[in-house]
């Protein structure tokens, strides 16, 4: 059997992933020399912990070892495994991705918003603008998540402006109504 691609490897470890209810971000496979070695990148609602991800690996680690001993996958002479999480770099293409993204700071078509509250039945997405001046209010701006994916995280080292957090935490039935309820 030949080396497994990223595809086969991602169906093999998802009844793990799925039992830890995290979700598959990524799978790379690098072959190098006489070992490769595998990246499985996993996140879920509640951020995994340390343990959590020992937990995953060690699992995998079962796992990829008895498919090879019975032929079903074939890493050459040995591989290293790392379970990780995806990082703040990863672009949000997913709803899944926005909302566990909620509150924090996003780079749109070159504009800065905080993400809001998510209309999940619809994919739609509040975007919270920043006040143009300091005494101004922060405004609610309304996105399908097509239109605005794929964005990534801005990493934010100062305290969030109170006025945008507390439309980001409101319902997005709250923030409709301050957008005057219409997408853009």
């Amino acid at each position: 059997m030949a080396f497994p691609e990223s595809a086969e490897l991602e169906k093999l470890i998802r009844p793990v992933t799925d039992s830890h209810r995290l979700d598959i971000e990524a799978v790379k496979t690098v072959k190098a020399g006489k070992k490769s070695q595998v990246i499985v990148a996993v996140a879920g609602d509640d951020a995994p912990t340390l343990d959590q991800l020992e937990e995953v690996s060690n699992e995998l680690s079962e796992l990829f070892d008895a498919a090879e001993e019975r032929g079903d996958v074939n890493f050459g002479a040995g591989y290293t495994l790392e379970v990780t999480t995806p990082g703040v770099d990863l672009p949000l293409t997913q709803l899944r991705h926005w909302r566990r993204n909620r509150g924090h700071l996003v780079t749109v078509s070159e504009k800065t918003y905080r993400i809001g509250a998510l209309n999940e039945a619809e994919d739609t997405v509040a975007l919270i603008a920043p006040a143009e001046k300091k005494s101004g209010e922060p405004a609610v701006e309304l996105a399908p998540i097509s239109s605005v994916s794929p964005a990534v995280v801005e990493i934010e080292f100062n305290t969030p402006p109170e006025k945008e957090m507390e439309l980001a935490d409101k319902d997005y039935q709250d923030v409709e109504a301050l957008a005057g309820g219409a997408s853009e």
